[in-house]
This record gives C-alpha cells, structure tokens and sequence, in this order.
C-alpha cells in the first residue's frame, strides 16, 4: 500500500527514494541532500503542466505505478549513478501518484556531489534513467478527453540509459 503521508528522508544512509499520494517535500528533499564535504546539490522537479503535444488545455493528470517494482528501480537507478560519479553524496528519488493538479510536483530528483558537475550530470542521468526504467505511467485529462500520456516506452535498465560524462 502506497503512503498517503508525505515522505519523510531516512534516518540514515545516502539514498532516500519514495512513492507516496501525498505532496512532494521538495524543500525538504533539497536540505537532505545537502552534505559537508558536497559543494553542490541540484534539484529537479517535474511539475504537472497545462498542455501536452496534441492536448491544449490539460487540466489534470493522474500517475499510476507497479507499486512492488518502483522503490527496487529507483536503487538501482541511483546506483547506476554512483557508479558513474563515484563522488555523488546524497541521491532522493521521489515519485507521486494518483490525481495532480497543474503546477502540482510530481517528480522530485536531488543529488549532491563535491562539484556541480559531478551534481548536475547525476541529477540529469538520474530524471532521464528514472523516466526510462521505473514502471510509473500518467494519464491526461484534456478540454478534448482523457488518455494515457503520448510519450510512453518500453522500461530499460537503468545501464543502459546514456547520460552526459562527468567532466574532471
């Protein structure tokens, strides 16, 4: 059963990963990530916005998940990155689903590493590899209908998902 309550960050460890019905805490999420020896933390978050390619006018989506199957690839999605950016600190990988309004966050990604780089490239890797290969699809409510989204695709390992290179 899916928490309606909103995520609370680990007591300890360096990855934090949810899927809940309730508001994301994106603030909450960006402090978490925030460590001594990492000079750079980004935060993504993906917001549920009012069109889509051949929908003006969307007025609400709904995200629904293979529950059992998301918390395991979102790990493994994070682990892919700390084998990629060896100095990633903390990684929270947060998800949403059920209704959301426009402007609503239904996605939350933040990462800190020692240097933006290595911050901003895990953080990108770790939205696009999430995106790719956890099982969390949305339907769209339109002015014209409603449908599941247009952009749907086979999941993947998170392996193989490209991402941009670490730079020094």
């Amino acid at each position: 059963m899916i928490p309606s309550a909103t995520p609370e960050p680990p007591a300890r460890g360096h990855d934090w990963f949810a899927l809940t019905e309730a508001p994301l805490p994106v603030q909450v999420a960006t402090d978490w990530a925030v460590r001594p020896d990492c000079g750079g933390v980004v935060t993504f978050v993906g917001t549920a916005r009012d069109h889509s390619e051949g929908r003006p006018g969307v007025e609400l989506l709904e995200y629904e998940a293979y529950e059992t199957e998301v918390v395991p690839r979102l790990a493994r999605v994070a682990a892919e990155a700390r084998a990629r950016w060896a100095t990633v600190g903390n990684i929270a990988l947060l998800h949403r689903i059920g209704p959301l309004a426009v402007t609503d966050a239904a996605v939350v990604v933040s990462v800190s590493a020692p240097h933006r780089d290595e911050a901003f490239a895990a953080a990108r890797f770790c939205i696009d590899a999430l995106k790719q290969s956890v099982p969390i699809w949305k339907k769209e409510r339109w002015d014209g209908g409603e449908s599941w989204g247009l952009e749907a695709q086979h999941l993947q390992d998170p392996a193989l998902v490209p991402g941009p290179e670490a730079d020094g």
